[in-house]
């Protein structure tokens, strides 16, 4: 009741254009944040949806990096809990104290989150860990709110009050979205099954960390992992023009590399999960929802691809009717649909290399789904399954993150490697290949 009456509060002195005064926006800006940082949850995690996703591209230049700049603040430094609660759940779930368990463990997070917060600890064989411990009470907390999707409707009113022209927005489907994404992660054993698959999959991969995960333990609410270093978002995206490029090209490769080989991708593309090095690797983390797919869909994905990239307006269609994205009797034309997804894939049908950037993506995004766009036909003819509109959330945040970062790359050469078997168009795409090519021999 709080959170809704502030953010109320903020969202009627926004209306009222107070938010030409970039100080006074700032002031409201913090404030928003903080009130979506004590919430937790389901409204914390919406705010960490804003904090880089690019709707804020349509805010006014002098107040667009004030927004994100404090909305990013919830992707890592979000108000903690008290050092005796997380000790408790540490308890609980594994019968002994922090300090029974642990060579040292440190009371203070160094990561707190919209479920839970991290802190550093150390076993007693040395072994430097992070143990990430879920806030108490937050996942009934979490349901109860979720069964209401009241409680969403100020980071919908927030949305709509901001950024003009969002009106429109499906304040259902963002609800859907924000609830089942929040409610997948509050199971820590999934978690850490997911992350093991992803660790053992990629473990020894020139350019891909994930940590390994500690079992004995973790439990539902308590998760230790290998602790890693590494440059958070807000300082990679200052780095030089040459790191920012490898680690484009690194998120890309997973992303799609994942999709394509494994069947499954990590379908949380926050740039808090992130952790950038110096030799142009990037550790990922946080596997609470992992999305996996069948060889139908996955075909289904390259054909259209494929299709959109050559200019075959009939094979994409035919594509589309497949995945039962359009009517079957009454389909939108073939041209209009390959020109609405071809600025889909403007990554891909740009001239190339492509540079990405916040504008770039942000112009990707309006157009591809706006309902009044210039494919604002073929927009409302969709009629996505589960799986397909699953996959929106890691086109849009791919798109953030490699906009932000401001990465400049062959996408389509690299695409064309998990596509067409083309061969490696970058050094990166070379050990990518002896890395697979080496698993396969071993198997």
């Amino acid at each position: 009741m709080a959170a809704r009456a502030t953010g109320d509060a903020v969202i009627a002195r926004l209306r009222r254009g107070e938010a030409s005064d970039p100080e006074a926006f700032a002031r409201r800006a913090e404030r928003y944040v903080e009130v979506m940082g004590a919430s937790k949850g389901a409204l914390m995690k919406a705010g960490q949806i804003l904090s880089f996703v690019p709707f804020a591209s349509a805010l006014p230049e002098e107040n667009r990096r004030i927004f994100q700049t404090a909305m990013s603040r919830l992707q890592a430094d979000a108000p903690p809990m008290a050092p005796e609660l997380a000790a408790e759940v540490i308890r609980q779930e594994l019968d002994a104290s922090p300090d029974q368990l642990f060579a040292e463990f440190s009371p203070l997070p160094f990561a707190a989150a919209s479920i839970g917060q991290v802190h550093k600890a150390r076993l007693h064989d040395g072994s430097q860990v992070a143990v990430k411990v879920q806030y108490p009470g937050v996942g009934d907390a979490i349901r109860a709110d979720l069964a209401n999707v009241e409680l969403l409707a100020v980071f919908i009113q927030l949305l709509t009050a901001v950024v003009p022209g969002f009106s429109r927005i499906d304040s259902k489907a963002i609800a859907a979205e924000i609830s089942e994404r929040v409610t997948e992660e509050l199971d820590y054993r999934l978690e850490a099954a997911n992350q093991r698959e992803f660790a053992e999959a990629y473990r020894g991969h020139p350019f891909v960390r994930i940590p390994e995960v500690y079992e004995e333990y973790s439990t539902g609410r308590v998760l230790t992992q290998q602790l890693m270093d590494g440059r958070r978002w807000v300082d990679a995206i200052g780095a030089s023009e040459d790191l920012r490029n490898a680690w484009g090209e690194a998120i890309y490769r997973f992303v799609f590399g994942t999709l394509r080989r494994l069947r499954l991708f990590n379908a949380d593309p926050h740039p808090g999960n992130y952790l950038f090095h110096d030799d142009g690797t990037v550790s990922f983390l946080d596997f609470g929802c992992v999305k996996r797919f069948d060889d139908k869909t996955i075909r289904i994905m390259r054909e259209v691809v494929c299709a959109t990239v050559d200019g075959n307006a009939d094979a994409l269609l035919a594509a589309f009717l497949e995945a039962g994205m359009f009517d079957l009797v009454n389909p939108p034309a073939a041209d209009d649909v390959l020109a609405w997804y071809q600025h889909s894939l403007r990554l891909l049908t740009d001239p190339q290399p492509a540079l990405m950037t916040p504008e770039s993506a942000a112009e990707t995004i309006r157009g591809s789904w706006s309902p009044t766009g210039p494919s604002s036909e073929v927009v409302r003819a969709l009629n996505s399954p589960p799986d397909y509109v699953f996959l929106s959330r890691i086109d849009l945040g791919l798109l953030s993150v490699l906009g932000e970062l401001h990465t400049t790359g062959p996408w389509r050469a690299i695409q064309d490697e998990m596509d067409r078997d083309a061969p490696p168009a970058t050094p990166m795409g070379e050990a990518d290949a002896a890395f697979w090519a080496g698993r396969a021999a071993v198997r």
